[in-house]
């Protein structure tokens, strides 16, 4: 059902607090979805191909943290049926600047061409949505993503929905009561996903 309550960046982290996240329906409505399973990504069983390894040892992309944002989000949103509206990109722009939502991106001959964005509370990084505009830029993107939410502590990679391409990089579902154990876990470290 569509939102009653004021679509803002505290809604948003409530929500999200809940196991619940917010798309917009064909009509810009804002709508909250909590799918049972859940789709997450294990960071110590992602799976990284020989090729998508060496794409990365060769060094395509130049990986940059939150430089663009916004472009990421526009980009993310650049396809026939989109769930991001003016809403979700408003909100989604106030959370980054609240310093909770982060975007990784792959840029080329000083383009952006891939990349991704989510949100980071306590331990939890929930992922929105990726794009690529060059073959393995959005991989490369989930690679470091997963790289950082390791290093800095992270303990839980939700990916909301399952596709063929997050199973294809070790993705897989979970019961939501079992997602929202494992939340609760996730959300009580202190983790720092930026500098």
């Amino acid at each position: 059902m569509a939102t009653r309550l004021p679509f803002n960046a505290d809604l948003v982290i409530r929500a999200y607090m809940q196991g619940i996240f917010p798309m917009a329906d064909e009509n810009g409505e804002i709508r909250w979805y909590a799918p049972d399973p859940r789709a997450i990504i294990d960071l110590d069983r992602f799976h990284v191909s020989r090729r998508l390894a060496r794409t990365v040892r060769q060094g395509r992309f130049e990986v940059r943290i939150d430089a663009d944002f916004h472009g990421t989000v526009i980009d993310c949103s650049g396809r026939d049926e989109t769930w991001i509206s003016g809403d979700i990109l408003r909100v989604y722009t106030d959370l980054h600047r609240m310093g909770l939502a982060h975007s990784v991106e792959c840029w080329r001959d000083g383009a952006r061409v891939g990349g991704l964005y989510g949100v980071a509370l306590g331990g939890a990084f929930m992922g929105e949505s990726m794009f690529s505009a060059r073959t393995d830029a959005s991989k490369v993107a989930l690679v470091a993503l997963v790289e950082r939410l390791k290093a800095r502590g992270f303990t839980l990679l939700d990916t909301q929905f399952m596709t063929p391409h997050l199973a294809r990089q070790g993705a897989h579902t979970i019961p939501l009561a079992e997602y929202r154990r494992r939340l609760d876990q996730a959300l009580s470290r202190h983790c720092r996903f930026a500098d």
